[in-house]
């Protein structure tokens, strides 16, 4: 009968899913519609910023005359609130993927971080380079330390090969990185979405209050409605205006997240490829 060798099972990923909950992505959404509404009902349209107020309406009042430019946006019609809420969106998530995202750059310089980590691997000192991680505290450190942990381990593994050794760190790395990327992405759905959106809203408005501008040049017949035309093409206006500013603002700040998103993406992917370099070439 043959001989069996036995073969060495490699160990399991030790990383663990992070705990984190985005109540945000479906509170601020409809806070910030309702906050849109109420800026543009009682602040914007505040019967004490137009020469003829309306008492009907609770809703949407019809005020007339406003006695500034700022509340002559009230006239830009019931698309108004919508695209304030959209900008009070684009506000309120740019502040929160600052927030993660400064948070998963950590502290100093990654390309510091990392050549620190190759020289201590470098002179075999990985408890040293741990320590570099805990300083660092970021996603790159947060993937480097998952995989010099495993790193560590495979040193003082007998039964498997080099190469095997090698895949089991590559693994571990892959692992944290599968759990801190979507961290980082996470919410970003809403910036991209306004980007396109917030035009197409804000056309909608256009032609709103351009069918309001010919319906009341059609009523008044040959001579025309100044007013009631004035103010249908300042709907429009209005409603154009605040889309693409809402639309331009919400790309930058994609375009700048995503831009810092790629540069940690970038470090952890030299991190891994460090860390499986290092373990090839120093412990044969």
């Amino acid at each position: 009968m043959a001989e069996t060798k036995p073969t060495a099972t490699v160990k399991a990923t030790s990383v663990q899913p992070k705990k984190s909950g985005n109540a945000i992505s479906w509170i601020a959404p409809v806070v910030c519609i309702v906050a849109g509404y109420c800026i543009w009902r009682f602040i914007l349209g505040s019967a004490d910023g137009f020469k003829e107020p309306s008492s009907d309406g609770g809703f949407w009042p019809k005020h007339h005359k406003p006695k500034d430019a700022l509340h002559g946006i009230y006239e830009g019609g019931i698309i108004v609130p919508l695209l304030i809420g959209m900008l009070l969106m684009v506000i309120v998530f740019s502040i929160e993927r600052f927030l993660t995202i400064s948070k998963a750059l950590g502290k100093g310089s990654i390309a510091d971080f990392v050549r620190k980590v190759q020289y201590h691997l470098a002179n075999r000192n990985v408890d040293a380079a741990l320590s570099e991680c805990d300083k660092q505290r970021g996603s790159v450190a947060n993937v480097m330390k998952a995989g010099l942990r495993r790193y560590k381990e495979m040193i003082s593994e007998s039964g498997i090969s080099t190469d095997q050794k090698v895949i089991s760190i590559q693994k571990e790395v892959e692992e944290a990185t599968a759990l801190e990327l979507p961290m980082l992405q996470k919410n970003l759905v809403f910036l991209s979405t306004i980007t396109s959106v917030g035009t197409l809203v804000a056309l909608l408005g256009t032609v709103l209050g351009m069918i309001r501008s010919f319906a009341a040049l059609g009523d008044s017949g040959a001579g025309g409605d100044s007013s009631a035309l004035a103010v249908g093409i300042s709907e429009a206006l209005y409603n154009t205006a605040l889309g693409i500013g809402t639309s331009a603002l919400a790309l930058i700040m994609y375009n700048i997240f995503t831009t810092k998103i790629d540069s940690i993406t970038y470090g952890i992917d030299e991190s891994g490829f460090t860390l499986t370099q290092s373990f090839a070439s120093q412990y044969k």
